[in-house]
């Protein structure tokens, strides 16, 4: 099976915020501002935008198949929303993988049908339910306590929204990296300032961190020995060492210093090489 592991970055949608709150005549900047604002004033207190005015600049993937593991982000920094999206849900018709994210049932695939719906994006394999295939009535991505989708903040909680935890913080705690760079709340100011390509790598850093959490998950859950455990990890590194990328080989540089810092009792995390 397929194992696709996905994040996504977000702008607020400042078109669209013209569009529902009358805001022709404000720059970019000073829209979003006033989005801020408006909805200090709906919630009493938090800035954060409504999930359909979230619009996606970044999604980045780990797949996973039997031929290796590719970290990369869909499309280019020049493409649009519609096509990142389009790429995305194209991705999971051909590959039909398992979904593996960190909040992805709580933010990004909400974020994701709100935008496909904007943008007309069509993906029959995610949305059946047993419509076209009679197997999904019973495993598809849409059942919380289906397969095809594992959010692993949401499962490792209980599904109790006072047990979740920042990918961040459990990342470390188990001697990966953690964030890198930048964290959420500089992506506005990044993409603002011209950094999309900044957002992108950071993007990729975080789906690295969700990857690994997913293998310790896996080992937890017996589906993976030690030995296919360590195999795992030697073949994400031998990975990230090939793409010659600087923010790939940072993040093997830091996982590196993290799993040296873990107590000498933790053996899960195999020396990195």
């Amino acid at each position: 099976m397929n194992t696709l592991v996905f994040d996504i970055e977000t702008v607020p949608d400042i078109a669209g915020g013209r569009r529902l709150y009358g805001l022709a005549g404000l720059d970019d900047a000073a829209a979003a501002e006033a989005l801020f604002k408006l909805r200090r004033q709906e919630t009493g207190g938090s800035d954060f935008i409504r999930h359909s005015l979230q619009r996606v600049v970044c999604i980045s993937a780990v797949l996973r198949t039997r031929d290796g593991i590719k970290v990369w982000s869909l499309g280019e920094e020049s493409s649009t929303e519609g096509e990142l999206i389009q790429r995305f849900f194209a991705g999971l018709e051909r590959y039909q993988p398992t979904l593996v994210s960190w909040n992805g049932s709580g933010f990004d695939l909400p974020v994701l049908h709100y935008r496909a719906l904007l943008h007309g994006v069509q993906a029959p394999s995610y949305w059946d339910q047993g419509e076209h295939n009679r197997d999904a009535k019973f495993n598809n991505y849409l059942g919380r306590f289906h397969a095809r989708h594992t959010d692993l903040m949401d499962l490792l909680a209980g599904y109790q929204a006072r047990a979740v935890q920042p990918l961040d913080q459990i990342a470390t705690l188990l001697g990966f990296p953690g964030k890198m760079g930048m964290d959420g709340s500089q992506v506005w100011p990044s993409f603002l300032a011209g950094e999309l390509a900044k957002i992108r790598q950071y993007c990729e850093t975080d789906v690295l961190n969700t990857w690994l959490v997913f293998l310790r998950f896996q080992f937890m859950r017996g589906l993976l020995d030690q030995t296919a455990l360590d195999a795992e990890f030697a073949l994400l590194q031998d990975t990230l060492r090939a793409s010659g990328q600087p923010h790939l080989l940072d993040f093997l540089s830091q996982w590196q210093t993290a799993t040296a810092a873990m107590p000498a009792d933790s053996p899960l995390n195999a020396p990195i090489s």
